[in-house]
Order: C-alpha cells, then structure tokens, then sequence
C-alpha cells in the first residue's frame, strides 16, 4: 500500500492509504456487495466501517454522518467531517481523487465520464457544506491512475472534457497517438472548484504494481481509501 498524511484542518489529519495488486482486489460486484469476503482485506489496508460506493461515472455524492454510512450507495464519491469513518473509492485507471480541509474530508472516482458530469465539483460544493469556515484552504492529492502515454482517446471525447475543465488535457501515446492526461482534468476540474493545492502522487496504473481494465482487461480494482484522525 501507499501512504500520505494530509492536513484537514481542525486539529484532524486525513490518512489516505491507496492499494497495490499485493493488497488484493476490492471490487464490489454482486457476488460481493454484502463486502463480507472484503473485510479482511479492507481492514488491513485501513482499519473502520467503510463507506463505499456502487460507481457510476456519475456525479452524486454521498454526506457520510457515521461510520459505515451509506455503504454501498450509488454514487462516484462521499465526504464527511466524522472522525473514523472510511470513505473510499475502487478503480483501476480512473482517478481517485481525495480533498481534504477545514475538518472535513472527501473523495471521488474521477474517470472522464465523471468529470464532465461535475463529480469534482460537486463533491467540493458537499464537503464545503460541512466546513465552518467557507474561506478554508482545501487541498487535494491524486492516487494511482492511468497515464497518457497509454490512454489512446478520440478527439470528440477529448475536446468535450477539455470543453468541460477549461484547459488542454490532450497527451500523445508512447505510439504517438492522441491521449488524454487525466491528471491535467482533474486539476482543471478542482481549480474550477476553488482547490488550488494539487498533489499527484504519480502512480501509474499501467505499471504491474497496479491493476488497469484499459493496458490489460483486468476486472479487479485497487481501493483509495481515507480516514479523518487527531492530528
């Protein structure tokens, strides 16, 4: 697993821990959406109830106000200000995005389809609600995701998430075809939002360490998951 500490703000700390293919699959499908055979596993990459989410590539988000709240929820990300609770999103290329500040924590599945629909946005606009001070820094780190140089994308899509965040988020192929840099996306897409302060912690799905549906047609999925605690 890979670990980064982010500052919440309030005295919190959010700790966000992003799988590997070593720590296993998470994917929720229906022979798994009781999550009993999960648990283990999603114990040991961060320990609490977890909340996690029937995604869509939608932009509904889910308030968590326990532990375990909305647990199996259709939706493409949650937020919460409680102490404990695990949010958590499963992907293997899209990017799993978490925001955190003024006490309060979210995170999102952010694949193209997502950010055109405003899943960013939109979960900025709930964790803001949470938040005492309208004015709090928030900041944001990327996980694991699928980079340009093996995300072959067609000009229309291209052109509409480009259209969608307000910036070039073309990349070229390591076979020189037309790419989209889905990093550059979600950083449009959080700046529109007001979150300057964008971590990529430049993991890289198509590597072996990582699963991916796009460079190798797997169906498993890595879990980003994050946790509010004492600073």
């Amino acid at each position: 697993m890979i670990e980064r500490l982010v500052p919440a703000g309030g005295g919190l700390v959010a700790r966000v821990r992003c799988s590997q293919r070593s720590d296993g699959d998470f994917r929720c499908d229906a022979d798994a959406r009781s999550g009993s055979d999960l648990a283990p596993r999603r114990h040991a990459l961060l320990a609490g109830e977890w909340t996690w989410l029937e995604q869509v590539h939608g932009a509904d988000i889910v308030v968590v106000a326990e532990p375990g709240g909305g647990a199996g929820a259709v939706a493409d990300a949650a937020v919460t200000s409680v102490p404990g609770a695990v949010l958590a999103v499963h992907t293997a290329d899209c990017a799993p995005v978490v925001v955190a500040g003024g006490g309060a924590v979210g995170v999102a599945h952010a694949g193209w389809r997502g950010i055109v629909a405003g899943v960013l946005g939109e979960a900025v606009k709930a964790l803001r609600s949470l938040v005492s001070d309208p004015d709090a820094g928030l900041r944001a780190v990327v996980g694991p995701v699928v980079r340009p140089a093996a995300y072959e994308f067609g000009p229309a899509d291209l052109a509409a998430v480009g259209c969608a965040v307000g910036c070039d988020v073309s990349g070229v192929t390591s076979w020189g075809a037309p790419s989209l840099d889905l990093v550059a996306a979600v950083r449009g897409a959080l700046g529109a939002a007001g979150v300057g302060e964008v971590e990529d912690l430049g993991l890289d799905t198509s590597r072996e360490a990582f699963f991916s549906h796009r460079v190798r047609g797997e169906r498993a999925r890595g879990a980003t998951a994050v946790r509010l605690e004492p600073a």
